[in-house]
């Protein structure tokens, strides 16, 4: 088996609350070593960065949402098996570990009942995503086709469509851009409704949600 890279010990950050205190206390850091998968998941509009840890000499499993540490076992006896958490509105994540010839493991992920794949499918039958970056600043903007709910960076907009010329536009401001989210008919059966997504005047491209995940 891979041998388990050693622990470093924790850096300490300070924090002032007064003129004269200062108290240290530890940052939590994960191991980039043992991340051995990573994941984004969307729900309603929020993208959520999933990694995980596998310590296949000490056992450990470590999960990590954006950033946060919200699952650890230490010392698990048992390499392969599965790891229960949840994600916003009660989402039930699943990742199993299952092993593979010449002690290496295969990392699956599961998302309210789907596989990963499965989830991010149906998800893109549903919704329309964009993302763009502006002075430094990223941007991303999902569009629910049923509902029509349009989110900037997870946060619902309060904006509702107007009717236009042959469809309808969504128009909102953000630190000073302006996003305008229109819905047409393309006259073809097959192809619907066709959104699209400008940004001060520039339209943005489409994108896609799957294969967003990055298994090493």
């Amino acid at each position: 088996m891979t041998s388990a890279t050693a622990t470093a010990v924790a850096p300490l950050k300070q924090i002032k609350h007064d003129s004269t205190v200062d108290i240290q206390i530890p940052v939590q850091r994960k191991d980039v070593k043992e991340v051995v998968a990573q994941w984004r998941v969307p729900i309603r509009g929020k993208l959520y960065q999933i990694e995980f840890e596998h310590g296949t000499t000490s056992g450990k499993r470590v999960i990590w949402v954006d950033g946060k540490e919200i699952l650890r076992r230490d010392w698990m006896f048992k390499l392969v098996g599965e790891d229960i958490f949840f994600l916003e509105e009660g989402k039930r994540c699943i990742i199993r570990v299952d092993p593979l010839p010449g002690f290496k493991y295969n990392y699956l992920l599961f998302v309210d009942g789907k596989s990963y794949e499965q989830y991010t499918e149906s998800l893109s039958k549903a919704l329309k995503t964009w993302e763009i970056t502006l002075n430094e600043v990223p941007y991303r903007v999902v569009l629910e086709k049923d509902t029509l709910n349009v989110y900037l960076n997870g946060y619902l907009r309060s904006e509702t469509a107007e009717f236009i010329d042959g469809g309808t536009e969504t128009e909102f401001e953000q630190d000073a851009h302006v996003f305008k989210l229109t819905a047409t008919t393309s006259g073809n059966k097959r192809e619907g409704i066709v959104h699209t997504l400008t940004v001060d005047g520039i339209q943005v491209p489409l994108i896609s949600d799957l294969n967003m995940n990055d298994k090493k």
